[in-house]
């Protein structure tokens, strides 16, 4: 059940995900309730059972700097998740009142990206919507255009679920992501609208938002199947544009020698081809944060 407080929500929903051997206590026993009693975190926390029920139910929701060194060394949070904890506990000044500012793409940048003609690469506002992409990033995906949200597009379009072979794992890694990046920024009125929708539309995501699961996880493998070249198993990396709020340029490479990375070859082929027919890129567009 909720508590009101996003801080308590949090500690409940890790607490229930607990194993007791995870932690170090004995597994037997009847349980009522899934996960770890809250006199079992407050034992391992060092805490009284009495304050950290207060925490849990929203009744206090500033603890000090050890209460939550305490917490997370008790709850097994990894760095992620711990920084996550501390977010949520020292929330940031609500965006609430601000107006939507539109997020541009530095012309250097721009260019940067154009030039990649065998990598595709594209530039994702916080919340992931694109707001710039090369030619082969499109023709990757028509979602990878710019003024598209991926993570809307994952989660309601029918087609990614073909494309994304991983869409279970992808899907689950995209909302850890998103709860990473946005800390306690959770006012966010973009992000609310996001969340929201998704919420009503998709059963998937309402599961993995449940979760609260925190993973900022920059790099990896994504293996994706293209209805022109087939099978691609795609190295992704994200790196942070510094002087921006939060924009992500994300890459897609494949190691040289796989069948990937010819079938890479052929897509840039075909797009350049496409381009040339077209006589036009995708620049980027001037949107919203979200």
């Amino acid at each position: 059940m909720a508590t009101g407080s996003r801080l308590g929500d949090y500690l409940r929903v890790r607490r229930e995900r607990l194993r007791p051997e995870e932690v170090g206590l004995p597994p037997g026993g009847r349980r009522r309730v899934p996960g770890l009693r809250r006199e079992e975190v407050a034992l391992l926390a060092g805490i009284s059972v009495e304050y950290y029920l207060r925490l849990e139910q929203g009744r206090d929701q500033h603890p000090s700097d050890q209460v939550l060194d305490a917490i997370a060394g008790a709850m097994r949070l990894d760095p992620d998740a711990e920084t996550y904890l501390r977010d949520l506990a020292r929330p940031a000044r609500s965006a609430r009142h601000r107006p939507a500012r539109s997020e541009r793409v530095s012309a250097s940048v721009q260019t940067l990206i154009d030039n990649w003609t065998t990598t595709p690469a594209m530039v994702q506002s916080r919340y992931l919507t694109t707001l710039a992409a090369n030619s082969l990033a499109v023709a990757l995906s028509p979602y990878f255009a710019p003024g598209t949200n991926t993570l809307r597009a994952a989660f309601l379009e029918p087609e990614m679920r073909e494309f994304y072979r991983d869409w279970g794992e992808m899907t689950a890694k995209a909302v850890a992501y998103l709860r990473s990046i946005i800390g306690g920024g959770l006012d966010d009125p973009g992000l609310v609208e996001l969340v929201g929708e998704l919420s009503l539309r998709s059963e998937r995501f309402r599961t993995l938002w449940a979760r609260q699961d925190v993973r900022q996880q920059t790099s990896g493998l994504t293996r994706l199947l293209h209805p022109q070249v087939g099978p691609l198993d795609l190295q992704y990396e994200k790196l942070a544009l510094p002087g921006t709020h939060g924009q992500m340029l994300v890459t897609y490479h494949a190691e040289r020698g796989t069948e990937s990375h010819e079938r890479l070859l052929l897509l840039a082929h075909l797009a350049e081809e496409s381009r040339s027919g077209e006589g036009g890129t995708h620049r980027q567009v001037h949107r919203p944060r979200i």
